[in-house]
């Protein structure tokens, strides 16, 4: 059984088997059967439950379904042994010759391995979509990294992947930037700006020394013609050059990060183009929208609360908690409306299923986007929120950026410890656990530091790789017999698998962890062959040994590249 997926392989065998027994299964019932790894190797290499899920409807008891599973699966050539556990698991040892049969696969698929079959289905990722108003700090880091490995192992588990960035370039905020970059350009051309800055709308909300450079990109351009000039004539005009270059600068730290999106989207052009009523009016014509009166919110009295006639979206009929409004009193848009036509746009261009990367702050947010989602096309859309980042060095919280005034800036954090360890640090913690990221441990060179540990095991393979001869998967790979060995071996036939059950979960961090522990699994081979000649990988006197040694770093070299892509990370040849 040569199949890149060995989980897969035999969650058919088990299907098959199962088939024997209890003929008459629904597939949703089948739909639920699993092949996974075992939480103790004592217990074999793989377990099933279908047993358990098949009992009740096949009107059987588990623990007899499970011993008629045994007894099927037991004649397997692949499988040295089966036997029913618990309730009515059923516990999987491979046989030697199937574990060594997935190294000619592994060398054979290089990179490829683990990539799942095209599924034919396009899903959109967006994440980042920081407000254009100031550099990216530590916070927005958190959702660039795992927003775009996420994207990444959509695309090696099948899908058709496009990466978006949505500019929120619509709005009060946008506008107060500009008044921000007004004051800076006054100041470039020596004029005083304390009086404009007495009646901008709420002061300069933006007073960060990387508006400086700007300000005087417009002084140059167009001098004093609108010094102390009415703000209408202006204010159009600067916000769009601020954005601009605002924009500019975000994209050159998050390709600083590795990050690069397909496509950026424009609130702006969705709303002046007139993408609301569009988006809008797809749930009109499902007689989705209609004027109404919302309850008062929890904890308010009465005297605080003004019942009031609005447009309204029925979310709940689509697993919401209360009703949304579309439209405030005066008959302006709500910013929900945007988003439901900005979701609305992604869905017209062919993306049924949609992931937005947000911060935890959106929490509150999730249930009406899902809602509206449902309603626009009945896809999906799934939510990943990412917690802040607490950036500590000596134990202490590290200062805020000069430049920018009021946080730890993205490009600091990067020239600090280097995109690498920015990315595999931040994907060590699940997106929504709150992190401390610890500049001390991101450039030390020990266990601690996952990132050094990981490339350190790359880089030990490429140092035999380089004083050997080339790969063979034609080798005899039964001189592989060492626990060690095995254990490795165990592990990387696990990645296909891993691919697949981390896409579907959303969850790159998996494959973080994943690496870590191949990491672990081939340094302690490396460590037991110092201790122990006959485990070293280069032994002249026995040639076919070393050959199939050769292989399985071979095989760990590949699967821990094709994991550091996933991760954005940088698969080094060496430590220095």
């Amino acid at each position: 059984m040569q199949d890149e997926n060995l989980f897969a392989a035999l969650r058919g065998e088990v299907l098959t088997a199962l088939g024997t027994l209890a003929p008459d299964l629904a597939p949703e019932i089948l739909a639920r059967v699993e092949v996974t790894p075992t939480k103790d190797p004592a217990h074999g290499d793989m377990a099933t439950n279908a047993a358990m899920i098949a009992a009740k409807p096949a009107g059987k008891n588990p623990r007899e379904l499970a011993a008629g599973l045994v007894e099927k699966l037991s004649g397997h050539p692949g499988i040295a042994k089966a036997e029913a556990a618990g309730p009515g698991f059923v516990n999987l040892t491979l046989s030697p010759v199937l574990l060594l049969a997935q190294l000619p696969v592994i060398l054979s698929a290089q990179e490829t391995y683990g990539r799942g079959t095209s599924r034919n289905r396009k899903i959109n990722v967006e994440y980042v979509s920081a407000n254009p108003t100031g550099p990216l700090h530590v916070g927005h880091c958190r959702g660039a990294v795992v927003g775009d490995a996420l994207a990444n192992l959509l695309t090696k588990a099948g899908y058709d992947v496009t990466k978006e960035y949505y500019i929120n370039d619509a709005g009060a905020q946008v506008l107060a930037l500009a008044r921000s970059v007004y004051v800076r350009y006054l100041e470039a051309l020596g004029l005083s700006p304390e009086a404009y800055i007495e009646i901008v709308p709420g002061g300069m909300q933006y007073g960060g020394a990387y508006l400086i450079p700007i300000g005087a990109a417009l002084a140059e351009k167009y001098g004093d013609e609108y010094a102390e000039t009415p703000e209408a004539k202006w204010l159009d005009i600067f916000r769009d050059f601020a954005v601009a270059r605002m924009m500019d600068m975000i994209r050159e730290d998050l390709a600083a990060l590795g990050v690069r999106h397909d496509v950026f989207s424009s609130e702006r052009s969705l709303v002046e183009n007139g993408g609301v009523e569009r988006g809008l009016q797809v749930l009109r014509a499902k007689g989705l929208i209609y004027r109404g009166i919302l309850e008062p919110p929890k904890g308010k009295t009465p005297e605080d609360w003004e019942p009031r006639e609005q447009e309204l979206f029925r979310a709940t009929e689509y697993g919401d908690d209360v009703d949304r409004p579309i439209a405030k009193s005066d008959g302006s848009y709500t910013y929900f409306a945007n988003d439901i036509a900005y979701h609305a746009d992604k869905v017209a261009r062919g993306c049924p299923d949609l992931i937005d990367v947000l911060g935890a702050d959106h929490g509150g947010y999730v249930k009406r986007m899902q809602a509206a989602v449902k309603a626009l096309s009945g896809g999906r859309l799934d939510v990943v929120l990412c917690q802040i980042v607490k950036v500590l060095k000596n134990g202490e919280p590290v200062k805020m950026s000069k430049r920018a005034g009021t946080f730890v800036e993205l490009r600091d954090l990067i020239d600090e410890v280097g995109p690498d360890a920015v990315r595999f640090l931040i994907l060590m913690r699940k997106a929504d656990a709150q992190m401390d990221f610890d500049l001390n441990a991101a450039v030390a060179q020990t266990r601690e530091n996952p990132v050094f540990y990981v490339q350190y095991a790359h880089a030990r393979c490429r140092s035999v790789l380089r004083a050997s001869p080339a790969p063979s998967a034609e080798a005899d790979f039964s001189a592989l017999t060492a626990p060690e060995e095995i254990a490795l071996l165990r592990r990387l036939i696990t990645w296909p698998r891993l691919v697949e059950q981390a896409a579907e979960a959303r969850e790159p961090h998996r494959v973080a962890f994943f690496l870590y522990d191949l990491a672990s699994d081939f340094h302690a081979l490396w460590n037991a062959g110092r201790d122990n000649a006959a485990l070293r990988f280069l032994q002249e006197d026995k040639p076919e040994a070393t050959k199939a040694r050769i292989g399985l770093v071979a095989a760990t070299a590949i699967v821990l590249r094709s994991g550091l892509a996933v991760l954005g990370v940088n698969p080094v040849e060496e430590m220095r």
